[in-house]
């Protein structure tokens, strides 16, 4: 197994992590509105969309073979610009909000830094998605120079 691949795989799986802790953390005040008869919030449910694509993303690109593709680095630059969306949203709602004791501020709070962290996790996969895309993209054997290997 190729050490590339061991190292997409440990990303993919730490992106998924956090895309699922994004999901579950955004998911608690839809859940509370739901119960309330409320509408659910667009931001929210934004955030839950591109925690949901990410997860989902995350797990088809640890398939061996899959990162050959030029649309791998693509969607994951896709990806990259919707979480830093997503931060925005949240980072000016909530990064200069004092919690004061309010729990779900502070629950808030983390999350942006959690959606910070993963929108850097999908620019890190993207440039390096590009990287090993051009590296690997069309190579002629060694002899002829005519078979595509």
């Amino acid at each position: 197994m190729a050490m590339s691949y061991v190292l997409f795989a440990i990303l993919h799986v730490f992106q998924f992590i956090l895309a699922v802790t994004v999901c579950a953390l955004y998911g608690v005040d839809l859940d509370r509105a739901r119960k309330a008869d409320k509408y659910a919030d667009g931001r929210w449910v934004y955030a839950e969309v591109v925690g949901g694509l990410s997860a989902l993303t995350a797990l088809l690109f640890c398939i061996p073979f899959v990162l050959r593709f030029a649309f791998v680095w693509v969607w994951s630059t896709i990806l990259f610009i919707l979480w830093i969306a997503l931060f925005g949203i949240f980072g000016a709602m909530y990064i200069h909000e004092n919690p004061e004791g309010n729990s779900d501020i502070q629950r808030m709070k983390n999350a942006v830094w959690v959606v910070l962290t993963n929108a850097l996790l999908w620019l890190l996969a993207s440039v390096g998605g590009f990287i090993y895309w051009w590296g690997h993209k069309e190579r002629h054997s060694r002899f002829t120079g005519r078979a595509k290997v």
